[in-house]
């Protein structure tokens, strides 16, 4: 799952990464749109976090589509 953090709450993509192996169309296509959303929110200055049950929370910098969950936040402009 990817989840966008914004004004509105989260935004969330999801897929079935077996459902991906086996090559299920749309398991695919949700995965390419969380790729193209990751690389956007990377270019808006956002930071991505992968989050796994049971684990140390971790920085990435790189989409990973076997990630049980990536928590994108935007970047904090002050003023």
């Amino acid at each position: 799952m990817l989840r966008v953090m914004s004004r509105r709450g989260d935004d969330r993509v999801t897929w079935d990464e077996q459902k991906v192996v086996t090559g299920d169309l749309e398991a695919i296509a949700a995965v390419k749109e969380a790729e193209r959303i990751f690389a956007q929110e990377r270019a808006k200055g956002a930071t991505a976090f992968r989050v796994e049950t049971g684990k140390p929370i971790q920085r990435i910098d790189q989409f990973d589509a076997t990630a049980e969950q990536i928590v994108m936040v935007p970047r904090v402009v002050g003023g």
